[in-house]
């Protein structure tokens, strides 16, 4: 016996292989995100100069001679 085609069943093979093409078309794409880029915060300690030739000396500690 032979297979009938319909208009229906053509058009439903027709979908099932567009879809199957794209698939395959897709399936090498990435998809990435934005990026996020964190820098650590900056601390300003009042009378600390960090980076020029002085060097920080803690509160007491030039008493003691350590500095």
């Amino acid at each position: 016996m032979a297979a009938k085609f319909t208009y229906h069943s053509i058009l439903m093979k027709l979908k099932i292989a567009l879809l199957l093409c794209a698939t395959a078309f897709l399936n090498g794409c990435a998809v990435v995100g934005p990026s996020l880029e964190m820098k650590p915060a900056k601390v300003l300690v009042p009378g600390v100069i960090v980076g020029g030739s002085q060097k920080h000396c803690p509160p007491g500690q030039a008493k003691k001679g350590n500095c």
